[in-house]
């Protein structure tokens, strides 16, 4: 149970970036996570590879990098690096955890890790050619004896220092990623901004268009009304001049009809003479006056909106500045 929880109190100890436990000072991120400061220093190198470092006579700028372990943006002053706080309870904890283990990290891994072939020999030297870990005896006797051989720590350090690298440079090119990704996204929000505010410039100058057809339609059909109400009021003034003549002379008709049947000769001459000189008068007096041939057409208000239609047609963008 001991040796449980001095596997899992290691595996709290690892630093993200170069996988050894942290190495002194150990920085904390704003996030809480932990680095170590050499690692720290090269992931904000690497994605800051125009920074100013401490010891540069010019004034040193900030920087940002995201934390390998939750990707949050960690944005750093002049300082870089060094301006972050220690965290000197986890260098505590790693001064306490190497004074209680008497081996290096993942030494029980490595004590249990023996070679196929010599069964009692431990592996500790690495075949440089096949690229395998192996032991003296595989050197000396075995299948790697005419090969080119390191010791295993050297060739493990190396290793080690080149996956540290690696990482820091993934994480590095992880945030020029994302920095592409957020400025893709800018652009996106921009485009839709843009796009919004020109969808309503459009919309403006086709109502100010529908305004002007709107106001002209207007003032045509008010042509046409007062030409139309100047006619109707002629036409209807001379069928009122006609109804007139025709109803004096209807009662005209019925005076002349009632004299017809007068019997007494001395009677009907006393009013026939009158009554002739109304029929003659009222038959000079016919009404003369009529509209024109065509006076009804209202064809002249005719338009054509053809040309109109086809230059709205070929409304387009502008080109050019």
């Amino acid at each position: 149970a001991e040796a449980r929880s001095m596997e899992s109190l290691e595996k709290q100890l690892i630093c993200p970036i170069c996988l050894e436990m942290f190495s002194k000072p150990v920085v904390i991120l704003p996030c809480q996570h932990n680095l170590c400061r050499k690692c720290a220093n090269d992931v904000f190198q690497a994605s800051n590879p125009l920074w100013q470092s401490r010891g540069s006579s010019a004034v040193p700028s900030g920087g940002r990098f995201r934390c390998p372990s939750c990707r949050h943006e960690v944005v750093l002053d002049r300082h870089g690096v060094y301006g972050l706080q220690r965290n000197l309870l986890v260098e505590n904890i790693i001064d306490i955890y190497k004074q209680e283990s008497a081996r290096p990290l993942h030494a029980k891994a490595e004590q249990h890790l023996m070679c196929e072939e010599h069964e009692d020999e431990r592996i500790n030297i690495y075949c440089l050619r096949c690229e395998a870990p192996t032991c003296s005896l595989c050197k000396v006797f075995g299948a790697h004896k005419d090969c080119e051989v390191a010791p295993l720590p050297a060739v493990y350090q190396r290793q080690k220092s080149e996956l540290s690298d690696g990482i820091a440079m993934l994480v590095a090119g992880n945030d020029r990623i994302q920095a592409i990704i957020t400025q893709m996204e800018e652009i996106c929000h921009t485009i839709e901004e843009n796009g919004r505010r020109q969808k309503q410039h459009v919309g403006l100058r086709f109502d100010a268009l529908y305004g002007i057809l709107e106001e002209r339609k207007k003032e045509l059909l008010q042509s046409i009304a007062a030409e139309q109400e100047a006619k109707l009021q002629r036409v209807r003034g001379l069928i009122r001049q006609y109804g007139d003549h025709l109803e004096s002379s209807s009662k005209l008709v019925e005076s002349a009809i009632q004299a017809m049947e007068e019997p007494q000769m001395a009677v009907y001459l006393q009013h026939s003479k009158e009554l002739l000189k109304k029929i003659t008068d009222m038959s000079k007096a016919s009404v003369s006056s009529r509209p024109e041939p065509g006076y009804e057409n209202m064809d002249h208000f005719s338009i054509n909106v053809d040309y109109v239609a086809e230059m709205l047609r070929t409304i387009e963008f502008q080109t050019g500045a």
